[in-house]
């Protein structure tokens, strides 16, 4: 199997050789830079003795319940105990699902959003899969697309809305025609929704919902995958779920049991807490909606969309403002080539606004002088 190196991998690589001239802040990474809440972390310490015991792979019945009220509470959909299982945080699900649905497949097909999260270009290459790429630009709103004929050939298609790391989210109605077509084309249809939680105004629709209003009651071909850690600044947790068709989460439970994914007891615990919390979380929500804010006054002609916590910048050239920002300003950015193929993403820099609102402004304001310094001068764009 030939894995692409992973994006913060190629980004050591690039500024291995540079010393920045002022401190260094990194906003590279979509990891929480707030407190995971008290009571997530005395839960973990009160449960810590349960270690003793091999965890189920089936996961308890109160985490289940907890995610399941969840779902029911933040998209108004109800599900069965068959139709979520909770899983060891999202990644592995993104990287051992393919390889599931796809194992007797003699050509499988996956397409996926580009730019993209690494992990489902990994699953293609353990699937041995072909990939369609779906890009994404300014030219089509950062919306994913699929001809009919592509539609046809695709086995899976992985939906990212809300966007990592454009932030562009399908509307309630776009994500029914999506439900639409892979019951017309028989494909499996995953919607990635791990920044559901993280929004300005009104909360992004799920690929759940939007099942529910095409009339497909029985989430046929349809599957959501969500995550606790960005709402509640836990990804250490490593607790998610996958819902949707039971059917395919009954095979995929039975696969699971060899995996060895179970959750340790102790983190179940905790996690069934912040499945459950609607204070904290929405304290934490806050935050984001104040990084934001606060992104979109200083920069007034970049779209910076109200879901998810990333700045999608426009800079020109990636790799050359990525080590020119850092080398005297010290601040660190992604490029966007690193998280796109056949040039997708090379005029852009991720920005993950993760830290409290004094360091996000002070870092902005720095970002945005620099930004007007290095377009006026024309580095190499």
């Amino acid at each position: 199997m030939n894995f692409e190196p992973y994006p913060f991998e190629r980004l050591r690589e690039l500024i291995a050789d540079i010393l920045p001239k002022k401190k260094q802040i990194i906003l590279t990474i979509g990891e929480p830079q707030f407190q995971t809440p008290d009571f997530i972390q005395e839960e973990l310490k009160n449960y810590a003795p349960e270690l003793r015991f091999y965890p189920k792979s089936s996961g308890e019945e109160y985490l289940k319940k907890a995610q399941i009220d969840f779902v029911k509470n933040r998209f108004d959909v109800s599900l069965e105990s068959s139709e979520l299982i909770s899983t060891f945080g999202t990644r592995e699900v993104l990287f051992n699902l393919p390889q599931f649905l796809l194992f007797d497949k003699v050509h499988p097909v996956i397409a996926h959003p580009n730019p993209f999260y690494q992990i489902y270009e990994g699953a293609s290459v353990a699937c041995r899969a072909k990939t369609i790429y779906m890009d994404l630009s300014e030219s089509n709103d950062f919306k994913p697309f699929l001809t009919q004929q592509q539609r046809k050939q695709a086995d899976l298609v992985i939906l990212n809305s809300p966007n990592n790391p454009t932030g562009a989210t399908l509307s309630l109605d776009e994500l029914k025609v999506w439900v639409k077509w892979a019951l017309e084309d028989d494909f499996i249809l995953l919607n990635d929704e791990c920044y559901s939680e993280i929004y300005q105004f009104s909360p992004p629709a799920g690929i759940l919902q939007a099942s529910l209003e095409a009339g497909n009651k029985e989430f046929k071909n349809i599957l959501a995958l969500n995550s606790i850690s960005k709402r509640s600044s836990a990804p250490g947790l490593r607790s998610g779920f996958i819902a949707g068709d039971k059917n395919i989460l009954g095979q995929y439970q039975k696969y699971r049991t060899y995996l060895g994914c179970a959750i340790p007891n102790p983190i179940q615990r905790a996690s069934s807490k912040a499945w459950e919390d609607v204070v904290v979380s929405e304290e934490i929500r806050q935050k984001y909606v104040k990084n934001l804010q606060i992104a979109q006054e200083l920069f007034p002609n970049t779209t910076i969309e109200p879901y998810t916590f990333y700045m999608w910048l426009k800079v020109g050239n990636d790799i050359d403002f990525t080590k020119k920002l850092y080398e005297q300003e010290g601040i660190l950015v992604l490029p966007g080539s690193f998280l796109g193929r056949g040039g997708i993403g090379r005029e852009y820099v991720r920005i993950a606004l993760v830290y409290e609102e004094e360091i996000i402004r002070d870092s902005l304001v720095i970002l945005s002088d620099f930004l007007c310094d290095y377009l006026k001068k024309g580095f190499d764009a």
